[in-house]
């Protein structure tokens, strides 16, 4: 069975190199001349089993009217004519109903964590270097309102199996001692020893390379026009263009959509309603000056809704997440948020100057629960809507997906799709 896969991002990329050990025949087809050139690019660099929680939570409705009219908002809604936009937004303030924020936090949970499996299975396997570091994430609290919550916090990840550790500021010191030059008061923690950090970038580069190397065939340089369907409404295949301007149609058995914001437009067209919707997100990646002063533990602003990872001899701090349809402009106050906490929180460790800066749109469903599994087009399969963890689910994701490709339910509880 020939199997198209529709973008090479880490949904993607590790979905190619899945279905390959399944026994599928794939091709990879991507508009960018290379992989991860778009989403996966410059994130965060956590794998954040110990983050479940969506951004849909009972308390995000009034916590998001009091982020209205900051420029450093860790949420920014800038509202368009698309009503789309206006659409996910009503279903994003019902998914933060109790019930279904619990509901949505479980199978996140459970997908988290068989997917941190997958990884480590993974890496061990294939020897894959990509600057990660298995010293856990730390969770850091500047309010003693939000640090009472931690202890709560820390049983309720324990129900789902991951362990997570209440730590006072001077145990957060012992776990990173960089944090110790910060001006802000550091009120506690919550450390989670289980959880990595890594860049996703090079990641699904290196990935790619085994996946052409067993065989795949490539297909760089080409945007998909449409997908192609027979006279039984099953799909055939895709129609691309290439880099030369011309038209041309890759034949397949089936594809698999892995087209992150854009996939919706995409499959419209078959009558499949994916509720996503581009939530943008921003990054710096900077050279380290001073070690000593440079976090190697991957780190969460809980306040702030910052994170920072160490990637060799770089650090990667990303942020704020923002609701303005497909623009994929850097705006220089939202990047200012994010150099300021920088130099707040670890004076002298990086060079500012030198700093790249980063947004890319993560496709988010209003509770964060990504889709996988049959779409209802013969034929068509769906890998997408990870939003804000899609580093951490990238590996259980598609690896589920090979096993329902396959005719298998995957050995986790999360609500696969069945078209």
């Amino acid at each position: 069975m020939h199997v198209l896969v529709l973008g090479a991002g880490l949904s993607g990329v590790t979905t190619a190199w899945y279905l390959q050990q399944a026994g599928f025949r794939v091709s990879v087809v991507d508009r960018q001349p290379e992989a991860a050139r778009e989403t996966s690019f410059a994130n965060g660099g956590q794998i954040s089993v110990s983050h479940p929680e969506p951004w849909a939570n009972p308390g995000a409705p009034v916590q998001i009217l009091r982020w209205l009219g900051r420029d450093d908002a860790p949420l920014k809604f800038r509202p368009t004519r698309d009503p789309a936009q206006w659409l996910w937004g009503a279903r994003f303030l019902l998914e933060c109903l109790p019930w279904r924020a619990h509901r949505n936090t479980r199978a996140i949970a459970a997908l988290a964590t068989w997917s941190a499996q997958r990884l480590r299975a993974l890496r061990a396997e294939l020897g894959l270097e990509y600057e990660q570091l298995e010293r856990g994430i730390l969770h850091l609290f500047y309010s003693a309102g939000e640090f009472a919550e931690a202890p709560a916090r820390a049983r309720s990840l324990a129900g789902f199996g991951i362990e997570a550790q209440v730590c006072s500021r001077d145990q957060c010191l012992a776990i990173e001692p960089a944090l110790a030059a910060q001006s802000g008061v550091l009120v506690g923690g919550l450390y989670a020893p289980g959880d990595e950090s890594g860049d996703a970038c090079r990641f699904t580069r290196a990935l790619a390379a085994r996946v052409a190397a067993a065989g795949a065939q490539m297909h760089w340089n080409c945007s998909i026009e449409r997908i192609c369907t027979g006279h039984d409404g099953s799909v055939t295949g895709v129609e691309v263009r290439t880099a030369e301007g011309g038209l041309q149609t890759l034949r397949a058995d089936a594809c698999v959509l892995c087209l992150g914001s854009y996939g919706p437009r995409l499959v419209a067209t078959l009558g499949e309603r994916l509720p996503i919707y581009p939530v943008k997100g921003y990054s710096i990646t900077a050279p380290v000056l001073d070690p000593a002063r440079a976090p190697s533990v991957s780190l969460t602003d809980e306040s702030r809704r910052i994170v920072c990872s160490r990637l060799g001899d770089r650090l990667r701090i990303a942020g704020t997440a923002e609701l303005n349809g497909f623009d994929t402009q850097v705006r220089p106050e939202r990047i200012a948020g994010i150099l300021e906490w920088a130099q707040r929180r670890f004076p002298g460790a990086i060079d500012i100057a030198r700093a790249e800066h980063w947004a890319g749109l993560r496709p988010a469903t209003p509770g964060n629960v990504p889709l996988i599994g049959r779409g209802r087009t013969p034929g068509l399969w769906l890998n997408t809507g990870h939003g804000t963890l899609g580093w951490t689910l990238a590996c259980g994701s598609a690896a589920a997906l090979a096993e329902l490709m396959s005719g298998r339910r995957p050995a986790v509880a999360f609500p696969f799709l069945r078209g």
